[in-house]
């Protein structure tokens, strides 16, 4: 009988799926993947089923809107087994719709407080007796603080 060879080897899969064989490797190692061992010779091979490309990039894709590759593992082979809950998928989505949304937050009061900092720093710079009041640039962090932590 001979040997199935629609099983790519690693640097194959990384190739046509545009990654890299570490990236390959870490997926499996994480069960993302579909391989199997193949003994040839001395040596011991890992050849991935041909859908792993597809694999790759959905993971890719998923990783992008923000999902971690423990909640990719979590629900994948449910996605390929056709056993899909949507409703779950859903609301995994909105939680993380919400998580993103607070990080968005959170950026926007950093970026307001660098730019605070940057005109602080430019009149010190320009005029040497400026003196910074602590006090003011306490409640100004406390005041972004309790206003986006809800």
């Amino acid at each position: 009988m001979a040997p199935d060879t629609s099983f790519l080897l690693i640097g194959t899969l990384a190739t046509k799926a545009n990654t890299t064989k570490d990236t390959v490797r870490h997926y499996d190692q994480l069960g993302l993947l579909k391989s199997r061992k193949r003994q040839a010779g001395s040596r011991l091979y890992t050849e991935f089923h041909p859908q792993c490309i597809e694999r790759i990039e959905l993971i890719k894709s998923a990783q992008a809107i923000g999902f971690t590759l423990t909640e990719i593992r979590e629900n994948l082979n449910d996605y390929y087994d056709g056993q899909l809950d949507i409703d779950l998928q859903l609301t995994l989505t909105q939680q993380k719709l919400e998580q993103v949304r607070k990080q968005q937050a959170n950026i926007s009061v950093m970026i307001e407080l660098l730019s605070e900092r940057i005109d602080v720093l430019e009149r010190m710079k320009i005029d040497s007796d400026y003196q910074l009041d602590m006090e003011i640039c306490k409640k100004k962090i406390s005041d972004h603080v309790q206003n986006h932590s809800s």
